[in-house]
């Protein structure tokens, strides 16, 4: 008698339920894909360029202070 083995590649795989939010994102980027990237991208673009302009501000403001501070020593 021969005996007959089954392999694991015969056998029904589980399948895993993907979570809510994981669903819910996938539908997200389906609806908007290419508009919410743009959207996203000009955002990010425009906080670091908010973010460029309060460092130069804050650096003129220190120089500011630096030559109003040297012209008042010098009276």
């Amino acid at each position: 008698m021969v005996a007959t083995t089954r392999t694991t590649s015969t056998l029904p795989r589980p399948t895993t339920r993907p979570s809510v939010s994981t669903a819910l994102r996938a539908v997200e980027s389906l609806l908007l894909a290419g508009g919410q990237r743009t959207a996203r991208r000009n955002a990010w673009t425009a906080v670091l360029e908010d973010r460029r302009r309060a460092k130069d501000r804050v650096e003129v403001q220190q120089v500011l202070e630096a030559v109003s501070d040297r012209a008042s020593r010098a009276t």
